[in-house]
């Protein structure tokens, strides 16, 4: 699903250049749910933008899906990102006076989609939310925010759900019940990458990937809790 062979990222500053990615080599098969981590400035943020087609980099190839994205023009790249990347952020980024439905309905709007409702039902069901589908974020919680953007994620079928410190703004039962929704998902076959700070949350994936000044340091497995039980339980 995902390969990354020799990843570079540098970056021109007044005094020089400056590399914060330094040689990347990363595989994530299909159905994978994969925790990457590191302190602050270790380079979480600038693999991140790559994974999810936001930037480029500067040496190296990156394989999405088979597909070498770092040979794709600009357009050809937004292309990729649209159709094969679903997105989930810390701040949920939804349009505050906009309902649910519509909030999951827009990378539909984006690609021209016609016939936008009944798929936009089917995610926000898909995620427990299928009766506050008329509501604005202000009239959700810190979860069912967080609920509306996976199933904004979902909506395109995407190759792989990119999720960016998606529990940093959660309370510690929240961030369970978002979790558990996540495993869920990736026992139904949804290839997910999630970015983070937290050990926490680490142990729901399968495998731990540490980054340190720009380096892998480690890639090992994790033993998921036994608690962790998901929607369909």
């Amino acid at each position: 699903m995902i390969r990354l062979e020799g990843i570079t990222r540098s970056f021109r500053m007044a005094e020089g250049e400056m590399r914060v990615l330094h040689g990347i080599d990363l595989d994530i098969e299909a159905g994978e749910m994969v925790a990457i981590m590191g302190p602050s400035g270790s380079g979480k943020s600038t693999l991140m933008n790559i994974l999810g087609c936001l930037d480029t980099p500067t040496t190296g190839r990156y394989l999405l899906d088979g597909t070498d994205v770092t040979r794709l023009s600009k357009r050809e790249l937004a292309k990729a990102r649209g159709q094969k990347i679903g997105f989930v952020f810390q701040s949920f980024n939804l349009i505050p006076r906009t309902n649910a439905m519509r909030n999951v309905e827009l990378p539909l709007v984006y690609n021209g989609v016609r016939r936008r409702k009944a798929k936009a039902r089917a995610a926000l069901e898909r995620v427990g939310l299928g009766e506050r589908m008329g509501h604005v974020p202000s009239e959700l919680s810190g979860g069912q925010k967080q609920r509306v953007a996976v199933a904004r994620a979902l909506i395109n079928d995407p190759s792989i759900i990119l999720a960016d410190e998606p529990t940093g703004a959660l309370d510690t039962k929240t961030t369970t019940e978002i979790m558990e929704l996540f495993t869920d998902l990736n026992r139904a076959g949804s290839t997910i990458v999630i970015i983070t700070h937290e050990e926490e949350v680490a142990e729901y994936c399968s495998r731990r990937v540490w980054l340190r000044d720009g380096n892998i340091e480690s890639d090992t497995p994790v033993e998921r809790p036994d608690n962790v039980s998901g929607l369909s339980a």
